[in-house]
C-alpha cells in the first residue's frame, strides 16, 4: 500500500489489531472466517508470533499455506509460532472450533493463503499428500464412517499434515527448524503427518538419524551432494515416484558394481522422472545404461561435468529418451568435431520442444560453433541459449548473430568472450576489460540494428 494514500477500511482495522495484541487474539473467536486471511498476512508479515499461534489454534479452513509471504523476523520463529498453534484436541476454551487440516510451510509461488472448500461439502487440498499410507487422504479413506455430519468433537481429531521443504546441510539453523516439527510430530501421538515434498541432502552420512525421521515416499524433488551412490541408493529405494532428482559429486568404485547396478534399477523405477542432472558425476562411456531406464515423460536433463565421450553424444542423439528435452545442459564436457555431429543430431530432433539450451566451457571452436548453428537455428522454441567460456573469435560472434538474432523467442544469450579480450584465453586474470568494454558496445549497437532490443546478451563476467 502506497504510505502517501489513506488505507481502506481492512488495513486500517487489521492495523489496529495488530497493534493490540490481546484484542487481536480475542477478536478471532467473533470476526468472520474471511477476515483470517487479511490478518494471517499482516501477522507474519509483521512477526507477531503469539497472534500467528492464535491465528492457527482457529483457523477456519482446510488448510492453510505460506506461499511466498513477506516473513521479515527469523523464519524459524515464525514457523515455530504456526507449528504451536496445531491443535490436536478440541479446544472448550474457544467459541470457535479450528478447521486446519493442512500447514504448507513451503515457499511457493503458486499456492493461495488457502484453498476453496469444494462446493462446501468436501473439504478439499490440492497440495494434499496422494502417495503416503499416512497421510490424510489415505487415512480418512479408511474411514467408512466419516462424513460431514459427524461432530466437530469428532472432526477435531482428524489427521493433520505439515508439508515442508528441507536442506539437511548439518546447519543449526536446518536443525532448529527439524527440532520444531518433530517435537510436534511426537505430541501428536499419530495424528500429525510430516511431509516433506522436496529434500535436499548435504552428505549423507551426516543426517542418517535425521533420515530416519521422515517419510521419505511423500518426497517429489530429491537432490544429494558429496555422497556415495550407494548411500543415494539406500534413500531411492525407500520412495515410490519422483518427479526430479539431482545429484552432484556422488562417488562410486565400477560402472559394473552393484551400486551402480541398483542405481540403475531405481531409476527405471521412476515412471514419472521429469528432470533428471547430473554434476561431477562420471559416466564416461555409460550413458546410454541411463538413458534407456529413464521415463519418456523427461523434460530437463543436466549433464554438468560428466566426462562425456563422443559414444555419449551418439547415445544422446540416438535416445528415445531425450526426444522431448525442454531444457538441455552439456556444459563443462568437451564437444570435439567428432562430438558436434551426434550434437547437431540431437539439436535437430528437439526443434520443436528446446527451450533452454547451455554448452558453455565445452571448449567450442570457430568450427564447431559454425557447423552447430544451424541445428541450433531449428530450435525455434528456444528462450535462453548459453555458450559461454568458450574460444569464440570476435568474427566468429558477428557471423552467427544474425543466426541467433533470428530466434524470435530467444530473450537471453550467455556469449563467450572472445578470444582477443585475453592475453592468456581462460585466464580471468589476463582478461582486457577495457578490450571486453568495447565487445559489449559493439553487440549493443547490432541488438538495436537487428531491432531486437528485448534479448539479453550477457557475458559470465560483470
Amino acid at each position: 500500500m502506497d504510505p502517501k494514500e489513506p488505507g481502506t477500511l481492512l488495513d486500517l482495522a487489521v492495523q489496529t489489531l495488530m497493534n493490540n495484541e490481546p484484542l487481536a487474539i480475542h477478536a478471532l473467536e467473533e470476526i468472520p472466517r474471511e477476515l483470517f486471511i487479511p490478518l494471517f498476512i499482516a501477522a507474519v508479515s509483521g512477526g507477531h508470533k503469539k497472534i500467528l499461534k492464535a491465528i492457527v489454534s482457529m483457523w477456519p479452513f482446510h488448510c492453510l499455506h505460506v506461499g511466498t509471504l513477506n516473513v521479515q523476523e527469523s523464519y524459524c520463529e515464525i514457523v515455530e509460532a504456526l507449528i504451536d498453534g496445531l491443535q490436536f484436541l478440541p479446544v472448550h476454551s474457544s467459541s470457535r472450533v479450528p478447521k486446519l487440516r493442512i500447514l504448507d510451510l513451503r515457499q511457493d509461488t503458486e499456492c493461495k493463503t488457502t484453498c476453496s472448500d469444494f462446493l462446501n461439502r468436501f473439504p478439499l487440498c490440492f497440495q494434499s499428500c496422494v502417495y503416503s499410507p499416512n497421510s490424510i487422504l489415505k487415512l480418512q479413506g479408511a474411514r467408512p464412517g466419516f462424513s460431514n455430519s459427524e461432530s466437530e468433537l469428532q472432526l477435531s481429531r482428524q489427521p493433520m499434515e505439515v508439508l515442508v521443504d528441507l536442506y539437511l546441510d548439518g546447519t543449526v539453523k536446518t536443525w532448529q527448524l527439524l527440532s520444531v516439527v518433530l517435537g510436534k510430530v511426537e505430541q501428536s501421538f499419530g495424528s500429525l503427518h510430516l511431509c516433506c515434498r522436496d529434500l535436499q541432502i548435504d552428505k549423507v552420512s551426516e543426517c542418517r538419524s535425521t533420515l530416519k525421521f521422515l517419510d521419505l515416499v511423500c518426497i517429489d524433488h530429491l537432490g544429494v551432494h558429496g555422497s556415495y551412490l550407494s548411500e543415494v541408493c539406500s534413500i531411492l529405494a525407500q520412495m515410490i515416484h519422483l518427479d526430479s532428482l539431482s545429484l552432484s559429486k556422488i562417488t562410486f568404485r565400477s560402472y559394473k558394481g552393484k551400486s551402480f547396478r541398483a542405481f540403475l534399477t531405481h531409476l527405471g523405477r521412476m515412471d514419472s522422472l521429469q528432470e533428471l542432472s547430473l554434476a561431477y558425476f562420471s559416466v564416461k562411456d555409460q550413458l546410454h545404461k541411463i538413458l534407456r531406464v529413464l521415463s519418456p515423460e523427461l523434460d530437463f536433463l543436466y549433464l554438468n561435468v560428466c566426462d562425456l565421450t563422443t559414444k555419449d553424444f551418439t547415445s544422446l542423439s540416438q535416445s528415445f529418451q531425450t526426444s522431448r528435452l525442454r531444457v538441455l545442459n552439456l556444459s563443462n564436457n568437451q564437444i570435439t568435431w567428432e562430438d558436434s555431429q551426434p550434437l547437431r543430431i540431437l539439436l535437430e530432433k528437439l526443434s520443436g520442444t528446446l527451450k533452454h539450451l547451455e554448452i558453455n566451457s565445452c571448449l567450442i571452436t570457430d568450427t564447431i560453433l559454425s557447423s552447430l548453428i544451424p541445428a541450433i537455428r531449428s530450435c525455434s522454441l528456444l528462450h535462453v541459449l548459453g555458450f559461454a567460456s568458450n574460444p569464440i573469435t570476435m568474427p566468429m560472434l558477428r557471423n552467427i548473430f544474425p543466426h541467433i538474432t533470428a530466434l524470435k523467442d530467444l530473450k537471453y544469450v550467455l556469449y563467450p568472450i572472445p578470444v582477443h579480450c585475453y592475453d592468456q584465453w581462460g585466464f580471468r586474470g589476463s582478461l582486457d576489460r577495457q578490450k571486453l568494454s568495447v565487445v559489449k558496445s559493439q553487440l549493443k549497437v547490432m541488438l538495436q540494428a537487428a531491432e531486437r532490443n528485448d534479448m539479453k546478451w550477457t557475458t559470465s563476467y560483470a
